[in-house]
């Protein structure tokens, strides 16, 4: 098998292409041969020693691959090999060859690529626990989603969309606020000045948004906090921005607002049975075509570096993958 490593906390580009042995899977785990990797965001955190899950070195990040169930362990039960599938890693993901613990693995429904596979769990998964369990989300409402084109934000738009909510944008280019408007939004603002406060209030009737989605923290996040309705929530997804915000608690109080965390891995320990049923109903809607992944770029496993700079100076649309 072929694997991207790290040997010590570095930047992406100092990941090594290796010729590794190919792993056997042990009890309770699968081997999968990998189609397409799926590329976030919190890998490039992994790499520099920034996630709060530390691998022990020499790892190889990426945390989603879908592919073909070479090899199972004892006592897995649920897939065999030939299945097609995808699987929600903490890392391993960017190799040919990708041991995943059962539990993680899914089996995709017959229509699904490889691509939109890899591009599915982890994003749609964090924006359907974050709408649908953490914000109750109802038919009527409005949402607004910021960073809209981005892999989570667009699972955002069309999750949002599907359920009924009347859905708003924020994104960083023009490009980038056409393609949230294809995928639904009903209006979309340019989030690098200020003025899309005055924008989502005017669109509102001065009410401001019920559940504001925010991946990119730092001044987005507090400008979010003015442009909320009564009784709003909002929704913590990450700081892509780089900067980790405060609030000033009155704003909490006043408006009577809620500021809810959205952490989707800690499911798999605390609540499990959420993230299967997620699943089944995201299923649904991908069957019906109420969702679809985007996919900006395909790059080869040894380019992860480049596939990762596309995240992180966030010229990237949807989801970035590699392929092995």
């Amino acid at each position: 098998m072929r694997a991207m490593i790290a040997s010590e906390w570095c930047e992406p580009a100092d990941l090594r292409l290796v010729d590794l042995a190919d792993p056997e899977p042990k009890a309770g785990e699968v081997a999968i041969d990998v189609a397409a990797i799926g590329c976030n965001f919190f890998d490039i955190l992994m790499v520099r020693g920034k996630y709060q899950v530390r691998p022990p070195f020499p790892f190889s990040p990426g945390g989603e691959v879908a592919g073909t169930v070479r090899a199972v362990g004892p006592g897995v039960a649920d897939v065999a090999p030939g299945d097609r599938v995808f699987a929600m890693l903490g890392c391993g993901g960017y190799a040919s060859v990708a041991i995943a613990p059962e539990a993680t693995v899914v089996k995709m429904p017959p229509s699904m690529s490889f691509e939109h596979g890899a591009a599915f769990g982890i994003v749609y998964q964090t924006s359907y626990v974050a709408l649908v369990h953490r914000a109750a989300l109802c038919a009527g409402e409005t949402l607004l989603v910021h960073a809209a084109a981005g892999g989570v934000g667009l699972a955002a738009v069309q999750i949002g969309c599907a359920l009924g909510a009347r859905v708003l944008a924020t994104a960083g280019t023009a490009v980038k606020l056409e393609v949230a408007r294809e995928h639904g939004a009903a209006e979309a603002y340019d989030y690098s000045t200020p003025d899309w406060v005055e924008q989502v209030k005017a669109a509102t009737g001065g009410r401001g948004a019920d559940v504001i989605y925010d991946p990119v923290g730092g001044d987005v996040f507090d400008l979010s906090t003015k442009a909320i309705a009564f009784g709003g929530r909002l929704l913590v997804i990450g700081f892509a921005s780089g900067k980790i915000p405060t609030i000033q608690v009155n704003r909490v109080l006043l408006k009577n607002i809620s500021i809810v965390g959205v952490h989707w891995g800690a499911y798999r320990t605390h609540d499990p049975a959420k993230i299967s049923s997620s699943m089944a109903e995201l299923f649904a809607l991908y069957e019906r075509g109420a969702l679809r992944p985007v996919v900006s770029s395909v790059h080869p496993l040894a380019e992860a570096a480049a596939a990762l700079d596309e995240i992180a100076t966030r010229k990237s649309i949807g989801k970035v993958l590699l392929v092995p």
